[in-house]
């Protein structure tokens, strides 16, 4: 009886172990599918897993190669069907590690910078490991900036931020101007630089946006329509486009208005397809950014569900200010935000109005609403709603190359009319207005010493000609200030 009796133990306990085991290979992750999103300064690889595990990422080099380690998971796909072009990877290979586990091994054509993290299930995807492989010293735009063209820029920043401080202080005009005149000075060129637009297709890589009833993806259409506006741009005389993505891969909220202010945008419209619980609603809506909440329950719900594409990204979107000490970051909130934001609802009318005449409108005025896209501080911004993807006759009018090719053109439209009437100072357009309007003749830019009489003395000019051909009320000039000399 005690044998039968340590027996049967013995078998409970053997069924209790076979028990155990089967429910831990149940909780073993698959690697579902794998996906690749190849951008200019990135690559990002996004494994799709069926359950959360640890994973282990080094690089080994000669050969240079990217290792990647997966615990108690096993692989259920089949990664050389990965769309390697364009990125850092050059072939995938997969196997058994030893002691258990699953080794993925990426072998590189470049130097890379690899970072991960893990996501958890939401509405779009289960739990996922996102893999970036980041390159060094590349940018994220085709194209970028020339750097003239940026010292350019960043001299007129400068320029008007000393403008405004003068006009903060009361009494200060213009530096000291000594009586006795210096030697003359010929100007410098006009540098007559294009007025950037950076153009912003929203979503893009893993975050799809929107779905049409068709199954139409908002990041397709609206990256159709962004290149279609960045052609319009970049055939402009004086304008020149900058586009945040050009291709099917995610960029965080925050780093396309920094990639804006790193290629010296004027101006930076992000490009998005709207999308509601019903089927009805349709039109195109422009939205500026609102320092005091939505202008609608309509705004707010679209911003909430725009902001939380960073989350999808697997980043917090979050805006760091730390580097800014207290006086400064009220001089930016209180000054720049004040003049970029009126100039943003300016154009943001202009643009709304040129959309109208080939689209419905959903709202007849500039929104406002708290786009995270939109907080850059320095450059006048827009979100352009073209249409709502969720009505099946705008979803099948989104896909039409036709309409969006009108879409592209009302946008461009309106910034155009905007520039042409209020043209940068260093701009070519600036240059044309200052041409058509003024004499013929010279340019002379002001050096230390001189004053509004010595000079029209040297060009044999009326001082009132002269007064007239530079739009002056008085006899105030300010060292590197450039003059228009008319003829005599």
């Amino acid at each position: 009886m005690e044998m039968k009796g340590a027996v049967a133990r013995a078998c409970r306990l053997l069924a209790t172990g076979l028990f155990t085991l089967v429910a831990v290979n149940v909780q073993a992750a698959t690697v579902e599918s794998m996906r690749l999103w190849a951008a200019p300064d990135h690559a990002r690889l996004v494994f799709d897993l069926s359950a959360a595990t640890n994973a282990n990422i080094f690089s080994l080099e000669n050969p240079a190669r990217l290792v990647i380690d997966l615990d108690d998971t096993q692989m259920d796909t089949d990664p050389s069907t990965l769309p390697l072009h364009d990125s850092a990877i050059t072939s995938v290979r997969s196997g058994l590690r030893d002691g258990g586990g699953l080794r993925v091994v990426l072998e590189l054509n470049r130097e890379i910078e690899p970072r991960h993290f893990t996501l958890t299930p939401n509405d779009q995807y289960g739990h996922r490991l996102v893999v970036d492989l980041e390159y060094p010293g590349e940018s994220a735009v085709e194209n970028p900036i020339d750097p003239i063209e940026a010292m350019i820029r960043d001299q007129e920043i400068q320029s008007s931020q000393r403008a405004i401080a003068q006009q903060q202080v009361p009494g200060v005009i213009s530096p000291p101007v000594p009586s006795s005149p210096t030697e003359v000075q010929e100007a410098s060129p006009h540098p007559r630089r294009d007025i950037i637009i950076a153009v912003d297709p929203g979503h893009g890589g893993e975050d799809p946006g929107a779905l049409g009833p068709s199954g139409t993806r908002e990041k397709d259409v609206v990256l159709e329509i962004a290149r279609r506006l960045a052609a319009e741009v970049n055939g402009t005389e004086g304008f020149k486009a900058v586009l945040t993505r050009d291709g099917d891969y995610y960029i965080g909220l925050r780093q396309r208005t920094a990639l804006a202010r790193e290629q010296k945008a004027d101006f930076f419209v992000s490009v998005h397809a709207d999308a509601f619980t019903s089927p009805r609603p349709q039109g195109s809506s422009v939205y500026a950014l609102s320092q005091r909440g939505a202008t609608s329950e309509t705004a707010q719900w679209l911003a909430d569900s725009e902001n939380r594409s960073d989350l999808i990204g697997g980043v917090d979107g979050s805006l760091s200010l730390r580097d800014k000490d207290q006086v400064l970051r009220g001089v930016l909130l209180d000054l720049t935000m004040t003049a970029t934001l009126n100039d943003s609802l300016s154009i943001g009318g202009q643009v709304l109005e040129q959309l109208g005449r080939v689209n419905q409108l959903h709202k007849t005025r500039v929104e406002q609403a708290g786009f995270m896209v939109l907080k850059s501080p320095d450059i006048p911004s827009l979100l352009i709603e073209v249409g709502f993807i969720s009505n099946p006759d705008e979803e099948r009018r989104l896909r039409d190359p036709v309409h969006q090719a009108g879409l592209s053109r009302a946008i461009f439209g309106g910034l155009r009319e905007h520039f042409e009437r209020y043209p940068p100072p260093a701009s070519l357009l600036s240059w044309q207005r200052d041409n058509q309007r003024r004499p013929s003749g010279d340019e002379y830019r002001i050096q230390s010493g001189d004053t509004l009489s010595a000079i029209a003395i040297r060009h044999g000019v009326p001082v009132s000609q002269l007064r007239q051909a530079n739009d002056l009320n008085g006899d105030v000039i300010r060292v590197g200030q450039v003059l228009q000399i008319p003829s005599s």
